[in-house]
């Protein structure tokens, strides 16, 4: 892979700043917005090996951290608070949107078709932001995700959106069939033979990177401007 830009971004909005990982590869096609899940950052192994897959087919890559660090610690202290944040899904899609405006503004990204990766609780996240951002999202990938945590927001989003659950997952693969019904977009449900929630069997992450890389290139890279 020819890496045209690599660098720690910061994304200061809503009066907090985040930090990022952006990497756009030579000629990139578009840019895919991560949202990690609950206890999760941008430094979970399994989205940054998905995150260097797409690299390789010029899918540029924005890995963000949604909480701050002391929101962070205060969120994994124990007490009543605990865990709060982590599930606090308009506040993690606000925060995906000011991610998503940022790369709206910058020099580089801001060419880009964009796309959103989410995990467990973060793929909630892109659902509600992709609802809000309807015309800049135009892709959304959803692994082992919670979409019934977006609720009503499901019904808004526009954007052509993949389900990719482990076939021994058998609850967040009800949650899954029933969000598509809510849905009114283009959708799908892929089911990765024997994986677990986490797809930490052999084989199951390539395949969901495989699937996210596929969906994205036939949705967003149509959209990219010529290099």
């Amino acid at each position: 892979m020819s890496v045209d830009l690599e660098r720690a971004v910061r994304i200061d909005t809503g009066g907090v700043a985040l930090e990022g990982d952006l990497v756009i590869p030579e000629r990139a096609l578009a840019l895919v917005v991560f949202a990690h899940g609950s206890g999760s950052s941008r430094f979970s192994p399994r989205n940054r090996y998905v995150a260097r897959l797409l690299n390789k087919r010029r899918l540029a890559t924005l890995l963000v951290d949604l909480l701050t660090p002391e929101e962070e610690e205060r969120d994994t202290s124990p007490g009543p608070m605990q865990g709060r944040l982590r599930f606090d899904i308009n506040l993690l899609a606000d925060r995906l949107v000011g991610a998503t405006d940022w790369a709206a503004r910058d020099p580089v990204a801001r060419s880009l078709p964009l796309g959103y990766f989410g995990a467990s609780t973060g793929a909630a996240a892109a659902l509600v932001a992709a609802a809000l951002r309807a015309d800049r999202v135009g892709a959304v990938v959803s692994r082992g995700g919670r979409p019934d945590l977006a609720d009503v927001a499901l019904r808004d989003v526009r954007a052509p959106t993949l389900f990719i659950v482990g076939a021994s997952d058998p609850q967040v693969l009800e949650l899954n069939r029933m969000a598509l019904k809510m849905m009114s977009c283009v959708r799908e449900l892929a089911i990765v033979p024997r994986a677990s929630h986490l797809f930490e069997e052999p084989g199951a992450l390539d395949e969901v990177a495989r699937l996210a890389r596929d969906w994205f290139l036939r949705h967003l890279a149509h959209a990219a401007q010529p290099a």
